[in-house]
């Protein structure tokens, strides 16, 4: 069945508008990620696809076709307030290909910008940390396939309560190496107080130039 039918409510007058206000910078952002589809397939625009199947996740749809009757049932609403004209929801399969075809290192990368531009927006300065933890993708595990659960290590800031940045633990590593990338790649800026768990206290860790707490 369709989740979180009061969402419908949430799309009428003055209230739709606040939502598109939200969401325009991040479709903005969208935008930019690489579309894997040929030219002449392109009947949806990309960044509609992805926020409309965002916006169909966080609400508690787990398929394609949940993500298509999510868009079914907002569809007048969604066209109202994006100025869109589609006439129907994109094919469950049409859904799967465009999200299977994403490359994850790009999307990331958008979603990591997104994420600067919020904390920028928010954040008060010196206050905060930021939290890096590792958490096992339920429903990751393929046993067909010999497949372990995937395990990612993400950046939260504890100011804002965003998630600032993930990264892919591989299966022959742990979170240490994880996290030295990830403060890396986000170019923690000296002094800012970063908390890990305990097995990162570590000779290694500890010679980083970011102090590192454990809980």
């Amino acid at each position: 069945g369709f989740p979180n039918r009061q969402l419908s409510d949430s799309w009428g007058g003055h209230r739709s508008e606040v939502a598109v206000a939200a969401v325009s910078p991040f479709l903005d952002v969208l935008a930019d990620v690489p579309d894997p589809r040929r030219a002449e397939g392109k009947l949806y625009k990309l960044p509609h696809v992805l926020l409309f199947s965002i916006l169909a996740i966080v609400t508690g749809c787990n398929s394609y076709r949940g993500i298509v009757t999510f868009i079914d049932v907002h569809r007048h609403r969604l066209n109202a307030a994006f100025s869109l004209k589609w006439r129907r929801a994109p094919a469950h399969t049409a859904i799967r290909y465009i999200l299977q075809g994403l490359d994850p290192a790009e999307l990331e990368v958008i979603f990591r910008r997104h994420a600067a531009l919020l904390q920028a927006a928010r954040a008060t300065p010196g206050q905060g940390s930021i939290a890096l933890d590792g958490k096992t993708l339920r429903g990751s595990f393929d046993k067909f396939r010999d497949r372990t659960a995937a395990q990612v290590l993400s950046a939260f800031a504890t100011d804002t309560a965003l998630v600032l940045a993930h990264v892919d633990i591989t299966e022959k590593s742990n979170e240490i190496p994880a996290a030295q990338t990830l403060l890396a790649e986000l170019g923690v800026a000296d002094g800012a107080i970063v908390t890990l768990d305990a097995l990162h206290c570590q000779k290694n860790t500890s010679r980083s130039p970011h102090k590192a707490t454990s809980p």
